[in-house]
């Protein structure tokens, strides 16, 4: 399960300078500063640092002489170097945190012990995040922690790219994943275009998800994680229908509270079964 190979330029952290420089020395071989300029469009003024930002991580060759000549790595090389930079980047990120670990400690654990004396234990049902970038994140979190059934409910599950990775992931480790939509016929026009690239997307490439329609408007949405009619284990992230707050003024509620996830589940289960349709309709 792979996206597009361009898609790998994402990941390696680069400006969009040095991208298109990179993915255009690929195609064009041994070339010069000013050829590549040409080329790509960069400004001349930009080139030199664009090339030498590629060639400090190890992306390209810098061949001497007069002009020099600048050479991509191979790809299979590019890769690894790039995860050999977050290697290298993590190792001293560690060692700098670890460095100071002892001082942060001896500051404020006592600081945060005193504050906690005397606050009574409770056991949390919600916390919540901002939507956007920290509720995604926390999806992914979800789909990456399931052991067993991950349940979708979404409107058209416009945030599926970025969750994609751990979508996959999931499906890898043999994570069954259940998709519920709201019926295209209670979108909007440009809802329902979204909807269908998705659901395309879905149904061609991954064809063990489910996917079904509800019927009518969905009261939330949000992901379910390894329900339990035991009670005991479950994790939800779920956002309630709110028409008239835009997005970025919502939050998402998070539980590990297991009744409330078997409840969202039964929840789920009763649309799927009762008031869903599929995709053929």
């Amino acid at each position: 399960m792979t996206g597009r190979a361009d898609d790998v330029f994402d990941l390696l952290g680069l400006t969009e300078y040095e991208e298109t420089a990179l993915e255009q020395l690929i195609s064009l071989g041994q070339t010069s500063a000013p050829n590549l300029a040409e080329a790509t469009g960069i400004p001349k003024a930009r080139i030199y640092g664009v090339l030498d930002a590629l060639s400090d991580r190890g992306f390209i060759k810098v061949i001497p002489g007069r002009p020099k000549q600048y050479q991509s790595k191979a790809p299979a090389e590019i890769l690894d170097r790039a995860v050999e930079n977050q290697r290298q980047e993590y190792e001293q990120f560690e060692a700098e945190l670890d460095s100071r670990r002892e001082a942060f400690l001896s500051e404020y654990e006592p600081l945060f012990e005193r504050a906690t004396e005397s606050v009574t234990p409770t056991s949390e049902l919600f916390h919540v995040v901002d939507v956007g970038e920290p509720s995604e994140r926390e999806t992914r979190r979800i789909y990456d922690d399931a052991e067993r059934e991950l349940l979708v409910m979404s409107k058209s599950f416009e945030y599926f790219d970025s969750v994609r990775p751990a979508f996959e992931a999931a499906l890898d480790r043999g994570i069954d994943v259940s998709v519920l939509l709201v019926d295209p016929e209670r979108l909007s026009e440009e809802n329902r275009a979204v909807q269908a690239g998705i659901v395309e997307e879905i149904t061609e490439s991954y064809p063990d998800v489910g996917v079904r329609f509800s019927e009518e408007r969905l009261p939330w949405r949000g992901t379910v994680a390894d329900p339990s009619m035991a009670y005991d284990s479950g994790t939800a992230i779920l956002l309630v229908q709110e028409d008239e707050v835009p997005n970025h003024m919502r939050q998402a509620a998070i539980t590990d509270n297991g009744a409330f996830v078997a409840g969202l589940k039964r929840y789920f289960d009763l649309v799927w079964e009762y008031e869903s349709l599929s995709g053929s309709g």
